[in-house]
């Protein structure tokens, strides 16, 4: 896409300005302040995207437009030097990730240096490779234009797949394909540099150049397409750099607002204004600075016990998805984690990951939380989740397929490394093993056998081990139905509110049409709930809620209601749950959502508990 270039000038002199928000936790540079008289008093522009990450911006911008190196009509007379000259390009693009990825983890992001130890190995990665190199001998491509086609196909493959992590990394292969194309033809690496502070604009960034802004000058970033799950949203969100994505219309905006126009964003709501007025600028620096006192409020509170004004206790947990998220969590006072998702280790990479690689991982989450426990989730992937390694057939509909548990008949291996590793990072605290996907009884008896082997072959081996409970996910209701013929024999259950509610309604919880039968509030899951809290009761095992319906503070007083005495949620929603816990009366609870279990719909409950609490 062509547009009109803006107001920062390679060598200008401009000021803008950045505010701290609710989300990150790392320290930022200090940043100079536009004053508010300085920006056009001339009608805004708002466009609505969606937030990436959080924080104000305003100030100057300027864009990043992708170059292709290619060639209209390439050809080359020589294939095999040809293809010679892309493996060679394609090692030197990945031997620069690795260098990149050396970069970001000795500034403290060890985390986000996977991203770029994931670009090396798509880098040399045989299948694009190939497919580059048959279009170099079948169609006399050259090498530029057969190594950007082959990673355009890649890509192409990714968008189209329902899981919106894995269509988030096409942008990874096309920057991949452009870097290796640019190697070819003797140019740099494409980069933007900024002279002064600026909000970078672009229809995506690739990972590779947000990676290496200038973070001393970078206000933001706003970019017409991509997503939250992109690999630029997610060092934008480590760097705490406020980011807004898919801001449809944006390039066309600042392309009709012209030279000198400003640009304002929120990574919070997503919003974005082209040309702000003087009154839009104050107004993002007053929600600049009631995000901040509301985050210390949330800090100070965090040491605060989540207790009903009767004396009700309930433990706060959070959800993670790294362990680059501890820090925060632990900030906002969970009290240890529900709910650790692992799949982080084992996409976006050639070769699964080794016990050891796994059992580090693990074991600095258990570390930084002991002596409070962590609920490691064994690995949950399927047909909607391909891996290299663990190939699987496509199938209809792969979240009624095979997944998660389900694979261990044709791979135990992965399930008994996997739990190899947890055992070995028991040893620095409290540790609970959960598998997801579990139906019935034989399900919970096959984790059990392969906890037993991972735990024998140890002690054969004599290493050093912790103790682990062993526990499953109730998300499927059969699972709650049966619950009295397993439950026993287990450590503990947590109910996954997003898939059973999506189980037991048959709404697929990624098509927008049905957006109606999304409330956790639904009386037949209530129903369910209710029924799996009295047969954990019955078996005196314990029982936690790990799905976003415990981070809803209305949602989280009903489960408290039905007797769940364990909540588990993203950091981010800790204080406001804590809060609304605290200023409720548990007989009141109780009341409410046992009469709950009759209403007619979600509506009619949570009108239900607006009257009785006041929320």
């Amino acid at each position: 896409m062509v547009y009109r270039r803006g107001p920062l000038a390679r060598d200008a002199h401009v000021s803008g300005h950045r505010g701290r928000s609710s989300g990150g936790h790392r320290p930022r540079a200090v940043r100079p302040r536009a004053a508010a008289s300085g920006v056009t008093t001339q009608g805004a522009v708002r466009i609505r995207g969606v937030a990436a990450a959080p924080g104000t911006a305003h100030g100057p911008w300027v864009p990043f437009v992708r170059s292709s190196p290619a060639r209209p009509g390439g050809r080359t007379v020589e294939p095999d030097a040809e293809v010679a000259r892309v493996i060679s390009a394609a090692e030197a693009v990945a031997v620069a990730s690795e260098r990149l990825a050396d970069d970001v983890a000795r500034a403290g992001h060890a985390d986000e240096a996977k991203i770029f130890m994931a670009h090396a190995m798509i880098a040399r990665d045989p299948e694009l490779l190939d497919a580059a190199a048959i279009r170099i001998r079948t169609e006399h491509a050259d090498g530029i234009g057969a190594i950007g086609a082959a990673a355009s196909a890649v890509a192409d493959q990714l968008r189209a797949l329902r899981d919106e992590l894995l269509a988030a990394r096409a942008s990874d292969v096309i920057d991949i394909g452009d870097r290796i194309a640019r190697e070819l033809a003797g140019l740099p690496a494409a980069g933007i540099r900024l002279i002064e502070p600026a909000i970078v604009v672009a229809e995506d960034l690739p990972p590779s150049v947000t990676a290496t802004l200038r973070r001393d000058r970078l206000l933001g970033i706003a970019l017409e397409a991509s997503s939250p799950t992109a690999h630029a949203a997610i060092l934008a969100r480590a760097y705490g750099i406020p980011a807004v994505v898919g801001a449809t219309g944006l390039l066309a905006a600042l392309g009709a607002a012209g030279h000198g126009s400003a640009l304002a964003i929120d990574g919070e709501s997503g919003e974005v204004l082209v040309a702000p007025a003087k009154a839009d600028v104050e107004r993002y620096e007053a929600r600049a600075e009631v995000t901040r006192r509301a985050r210390d409020r949330d800090l100070d509170d965090a040491a605060l016990p989540a207790v009903t004004k009767d004396g009700t206790p309930v433990v706060l947990l959070a959800n993670i998805g790294s362990p680059d998220e501890v820090s925060g969590a632990v900030a906002l006072g969970a009290r240890g984690v529900g709910l650790f998702r692992t799949e982080f280790l084992f996409l976006e990479r050639a070769s699964p990951p080794s016990e050891d690689e796994q059992a580090d991982a693990y074991g600095r989450v258990i570390a930084a939380f002991a002596p409070h426990p962590v609920t490691i989730r064994l690995l949950d992937v399927g047909g909607d989740k391909p891996i290299p390694y663990l190939p699987l057939k496509a199938e209809d509909n792969p979240f009624l397929g095979v997944r998660a548990l389900r694979l261990a008949d044709r791979r135990p291996d992965i399930f008994v490394t996997q739990l190899r590793a947890c055992y070995r990072a028991a040893v620095a605290g409290r540790v609970k093993i959960m598998a997801p996907m579990v139906a019935d009884a034989g399900d919970a008896a096959t984790l059990r056998r392969l906890a037993d082997r991972a735990r024998e072959e140890l002690i054969a081996e004599g290493r050093p081990i912790g103790p682990a409970d062993i526990g499953v996910m109730l998300e499927i209701p059969s699972a709650i139905l049966t619950a009295d013929t397993y439950v026993r024999d287990l450590g503990f259950v947590s109910i996954g509110t997003n898939d059973l509610l999506q189980y037991t309604l048959a709404a697929d919880r990624g098509n927008p049409a049905l957006e109606r039968y999304r409330d956790s509030l639904h009386p037949a899951l209530l129903q369910l709930i209710r029924l799996a809290v009295e047969s954990a009761r019955r078996a005196g095992t314990e029982l936690s809620v790990c799905g976003e319906m415990a981070g809803d503070p209305v949602a989280a007083l009903v489960l408290v209601g039905l007797g769940v005495r364990v909540l588990s949620m993203a950091p981010s929603n800790l204080a406001n749950v804590r809060r609304a816990i605290r200023a409720a009366v548990r007989d009141d609870l109780e009341g409410a959502a046992m009469s709950s279990l009759g209403d007619a719909s979600a509506a009619d409950v949570r009108l239900r508990l607006r009257t009785r609490t006041q929320l």
